[in-house]
């Protein structure tokens, strides 16, 4: 089920009445971390925007993909300020609703299935990395983000690092699963009225890990900034 794009449609339409339910589940943990997603946050202007996503927007240049683009938002502020920008949404509702608040290019894709272009900016906001899934399926990403990239390309992306979920010990370190698996890895899944999604993979990702898988595909990755909850900006480079 579409329920980000069902979502996103009725808020378009005018008919708000509730906000998206969110619930996330980390690693050997039964229980999930329930939160909202308020659907104004997702129409936002550029002046209401994060700190972080501001910067975000000022970095990007040339030809820019926006991959996630949700309501359109970040592709509209680019677009008003005559950037050549595409937004991309696996959502076909998040797409129909771009349509209508007047981003002009759009593709209703899966970044995994978009070939044959390139750009010189992709734009991954609002933890939009965490398409990934895992860090395995990272490397899958970025071997295809590598593709979609001009020579002197750039990908720009905000993610947090999820440390402080997990239970702190006395020496001021976490207890974090020993399974071999990479404690930002989750299970994520969405509700809004009486639909509901069902469960994906998602990623958050710290820096440091960033940096490290980043170097392993020939990547330089910058820490552009960070942000009051664990949050940062990056930007990385083809070497």
């Amino acid at each position: 089920m579409d329920v980000l794009g069902e979502a996103l449609l009725d808020y378009q339409a005018e008919n708000y009445t509730e906000d998206i339910k969110t619930y996330l589940t980390i690693k050997n943990s039964l229980e999930e971390e329930k939160d909202i997603l308020p659907l104004p946050y997702l129409f936002r202007t550029f002046e209401k925007m994060p700190y972080l996503e501001k910067e975000a927007l000022k970095l990007c240049h040339g030809k820019v993909l926006d991959i996630g683009c949700g309501g359109g938002s970040h592709s509209l502020y680019l677009q008003n300020k005559g950037m050549r920008v595409t937004a991309l949404d696996s959502s076909e509702g998040a797409i129909r609703t771009c349509q209508l608040r007047g981003v002009k290019n759009y593709v209703h894709s899966k970044i995994t299935d978009f070939k044959d272009h390139r750009y010189d900016t992709l734009l991954l906001l609002m933890n939009g990395i965490g398409i990934a899934g895992s860090l395995k399926g990272l490397n899958i990403l970025f071997k295809h983000l590598k593709s979609l990239l001009n020579m002197g390309g750039q990908i720009i992306l905000d993610s947090s690092d999820i440390i402080y979920m997990f239970d702190a010990e006395t020496d001021g370190g976490h207890w974090l699963p020993f399974d071999g698996s990479y404690y930002g890895e989750v299970k994520f899944r969405m509700e809004y009225k009486k639909i509901e999604g069902a469960p994906f993979d998602w990623l958050y990702i710290d820096y440091n890990t960033l940096q490290g898988v980043s170097l392993e595909h020939n990547f330089n990755c910058e820490l552009v900034s960070q942000g009051d909850h664990y949050d940062y900006l990056a930007r990385i480079t083809s070497k």
